[in-house]
């Protein structure tokens, strides 16, 4: 492992003074210059020291979900307190050959630090190649290998849960992705494809490849998302390799099922996913809920309501006003759980202004 910290004070030095005389991309411009300054170098420091191994316990995430987790929710989320993000999967084939759209889904705001960006592919050069692109255009905290997407269009190029089928192309990635990057590689991956203990051995093939961290979501491929996500496989599974860092993902929505899910699992802690859409503020309510047993409050409606209304001009800020034909996706999740708001779920599938989003949310 070749974690960031094992990088030289020169190094370090080195950094500071070449970016001490700019301003660090995508900080909003209305913090003024000393504290632009300020935030860059912390997330520098984060950059330098970032190690799944010694980060603080239990670690809270939100987990990578395709057009879920881009630049504007993932900002949302940090504003609420959500300590850590991983961004939505982006093609290696796409990477390497420099296509925008893609470029543009992995560039992020510095206020999302710390971020892992995860890859998806089926060529270990390819991965790596792209692996290096990507840290070296846009610097993330750490990389993550989709080895769990359950969606046929993934998994019929050998990409996602397919991985588990094939533990020697999954090693070689492994290896060749670290070897390309000094940031920590991860892997998310499933209980199997359609046994649910495949996961027993194919846990240790990644430590055996490398692995930093493994994140484990408690279906197999075949399930998808239906039925309910065994945690205590997941716990065998984390019982294979005791020594490296591990996350549970599946079905954790509140802070309770967080608390029995990292008891059940014995895991490092929790990657949260579709819990999260609609509610950034869970993660904060988890994170407080795990560390000190005090349940914060949940959010009111009117926070919820403004909370709608900054996530779309968010989304107008980096898509244009076309983004919030995208946030369409989003926006029942925010009202899901509320009777009072039931009304104005056929309205916000449908806006394509900030103007109707107003109209919708009466």
């Amino acid at each position: 492992m070749k974690p960031h910290a094992s990088r030289g004070t020169n190094d370090a030095t080195s950094i500071f003074q070449k970016n001490a005389t700019r301003k660090a991309p995508g900080i909003a411009a209305n913090h003024g210059d000393l504290n632009t300054l300020e935030i860059f170098i912390k997330q520098s420091i984060l950059r330098l020291m970032f190690d799944w191994r010694s980060l603080p316990r239990p670690i809270v995430a939100l987990a990578p979900m395709a057009d879920m987790t881009d630049l504007p929710f993932c900002i949302v989320c940090k504003d609420e307190g959500t300590p850590l993000m991983f961004r939505e999967m982006v093609s290696s084939e796409a990477v390497v050959r420099l296509n925008p759209k893609t470029m543009k889904m992995a560039s992020f705001d510095e206020r999302e630090r710390p971020l892992v960006q995860q890859l998806f592919g089926a060529n270990a050069d390819v991965m790596a190649e792209a692996a290096r692109i990507i840290y070296e255009k846009f610097k993330p905290d750490a990389l993550d290998i989709n080895m769990g997407c359950p969606v046929y269009n993934i998994v019929s190029n050998f990409n996602g849960a397919a991985l588990m089928k094939d533990p020697a192309r999954a090693t070689e990635i492994i290896q060749k992705m670290k070897a390309a990057v000094p940031c920590p590689v991860s892997v998310k991956t499933r209980l199997g494809w359609n046994k649910d203990t495949d996961c027993l051995d194919f846990v240790k093939v990644l430590s055996d490849a490398g692995a930093d961290l493994i994140t484990i979501h408690g279906r197999t491929k075949e399930q998808g998302y239906s039925g309910k996500a065994n945690w205590e496989r997941v716990g065998e599974a984390r019982r294979q390799v005791p020594h490296l860092p591990f996350l549970v993902n599946g079905d954790i929505t509140t802070p309770e099922l967080a608390k029995e899910a990292m008891e059940i699992s014995g895991a490092d802690g929790v990657l949260i996913g579709r819990g999260g859409l609609g509610n950034p503020w869970v993660f904060k309510r988890i994170e407080t809920y795990l560390k000190t047993g005090v349940m914060l409050e949940a959010p009111s409606n009117q926070e919820i309501l403004d909370t709608m209304r900054k996530h779309a001009r968010l989304q107008v800020e980096h898509f244009g006003e076309r983004g919030l034909v995208k946030l369409r996706k989003h926006l029942p999740w925010y009202v899901k759980h509320i009777p009072e708001f039931k009304y104005m779920k056929e309205k916000l599938v449908r806006i394509s202004t900030l103007d109707d989003l107003e109209a919708a949310l009466g």
